[in-house]
């Protein structure tokens, strides 16, 4: 199995127990932040400077006004008139800032390899590319969000990414299992649980669900969770800090510790030989969120889908027709 170490501690904290003793992570929790998976090029260290993290925060808000224009819903203001094309300015956080473990800011999430980047072998490389890349042939080719087979920017995970919406999460636990409902795309993690340090078995390797087979344990005050099965054809692709492909290899082991009322610290390691050099860890908080978790109708690909494919078979006939001399015409 994967190791990982609880670099960060909680202190003197003590977590409430659930009433069969366990840690009680239970309720409505946020990853919502600009903080990156891998470390922009503004910064060399793990923890930026203030005027390093003013130009992180700072170009996120240059980003924001460009990408969804300055004008933003007044509640107060009266019905508009009806439009073709109206503005859509508010289905992002506007106001995120860089994510503080220790009261530090991050400037990644990445802690190892000590650069925050992700320690691609030129195979690894070369997954990411063809996984991004777009492809009309068929429904399989089209990105599993556009199908609403998963969230964009892989909040699901694991490891689980914070994006610029809707990134919130509900945890329920019993004592066999721990649920996590990811409100984008609605999706809910299965974690069964083991006794202390003995997991239950995963299932067979020929079943590759899109969020693999998660296993978890209590060590202390932290449960441990394993992931394997995850499906190849299911991209990790990061809204903030670029994204891999997984192998059929591939191993991810989660930290969940809560070090506050309002905090819990979420640790996560990769290993896969294929895609990386090195097995490489990374740390993010959870921040307690006032909730609800909302329905999220993910449809644009179901409804969407025949049009994108026929749309691509007709910009094929009309550039093999503008390719076929006319009747007649002499070559």
């Amino acid at each position: 199995m994967l190791s990982i170490s609880n670099s960060t501690q909680a202190g003197d904290y003590k977590p409430p127990r659930t009433p069969y003793g366990a840690p009680d992570l239970q309720g409505i929790w946020t990853n919502s932040s600009v903080t990156m998976l891998q470390r922009p090029p503004v910064t060399k260290s793990l923890v930026p400077t203030p005027a390093e993290a003013a130009m992180i925060e700072g170009g996120f808000a240059q980003f924001v006004a460009s990408a969804l224009g300055p004008d933003h819903a007044d509640p107060d203001a009266p019905a508009l008139p009806p439009a073709e094309e109206a503005p859509n300015t508010e289905w992002v956080e506007m106001d995120m800032k860089l994510a503080r473990i220790d009261g530090q800011p991050r400037s990644s999430w990445i802690v190892e390899p000590a650069d925050g980047r992700l320690p691609f072998t030129d195979a690894g490389k070369a997954a990411a590319r063809a996984a991004q890349a777009e492809s009309f042939d068929g429904p399989e080719g089209r990105p599993t969000a556009e199908r609403c087979l998963s969230g964009i920017g892989s909040p699901e995970g694991p490891p689980m990414m914070n994006t610029g919406y809707d990134a919130n999460y509900q945890i329920v636990q019993t004592q066999g299992f721990v649920a996590i409902e990811v409100e984008m795309n609605h999706e809910v993690r299965i974690v069964r649980l083991g006794p202390a340090g003995r997991p239950p078995a995963h299932i067979p390797a020929a079943v590759r669900p899109w969020m693999g087979d998660s296993i978890g344990w209590w060590e202390g005050d932290t449960l441990v969770v394993e992931t394997t099965n995850l499906n190849p054809r299911g991209a990790y692709v990061a809204s903030l800090g670029g994204g891999f492909a997984y192998t059929a290899e591939a191993r991810v082991l989660e930290r969940f510790t809560r070090t506050a009322d309002d905090r819990i610290l979420y640790e996560f390691s990769v290993d896969d030989p294929a895609t990386f050099k090195t097995p490489w860890r990374a740390e993010m908080p959870f921040r307690r969120a006032a909730g609800p978790i909302y329905e999220y109708a993910c449809h644009e690909g179901n409804y969407s889908l025949a049009n994108a494919l026929s749309g691509a078979r007709a910009e094929e006939r009309a550039a093999a027709e503008a390719a076929t001399p006319p009747q007649g015409a002499h070559p």
